[in-house]
């Protein structure tokens, strides 16, 4: 592929044969970072949503979205990238963290329901 070629795409290769990105892409991802941090700053000090619940709830929502932002502004990450072996290795992470994650809070939860002696506060004087 020509360098026109490359530039008409977005992108400039170089020895490696990796894409990288454009000065316009990576504004753009800053500029998105910036706006996905500066919204839960605001939420929070502001308490624009009067639910500390859903305020973090919104915040984790927020997260996620940065975290694609990044994958996809800065670390160049789609399902064409390596021959999608980057976009697998990524999805079989996701996989085993939110087994762990899951199985975790599960545990503790159960753990806590189970083992934990009851509690008569109300007889103490």
């Amino acid at each position: 592929m020509s360098t026109d070629a490359q530039a008409a795409h977005g992108a400039a290769a170089h020895d490696d044969g990796h894409a990288h990105g454009t000065r316009r892409s990576y504004l753009i991802g800053f500029g998105l970072s910036v706006v996905l941090t500066a919204i839960p700053f605001w939420l929070v000090m502001t308490g624009a949503l009067g639910s500390q619940q859903a305020t973090a709830l919104t915040i984790m929502g927020f997260a996620v979205v940065q975290i694609v932002v990044h994958m996809i502004y800065f670390l160049h990450m789609t399902s064409r990238s390596e021959g999608g072996w980057s976009m697998l290795a990524l999805i079989f992470t996701l996989i085993l963290v939110l087994i762990t994650l899951t199985g975790s809070l599960w545990v503790m939860y159960h753990l806590n329901t189970n083992m934990m002696p009851p509690h008569d506060m109300g007889g103490m004087r």
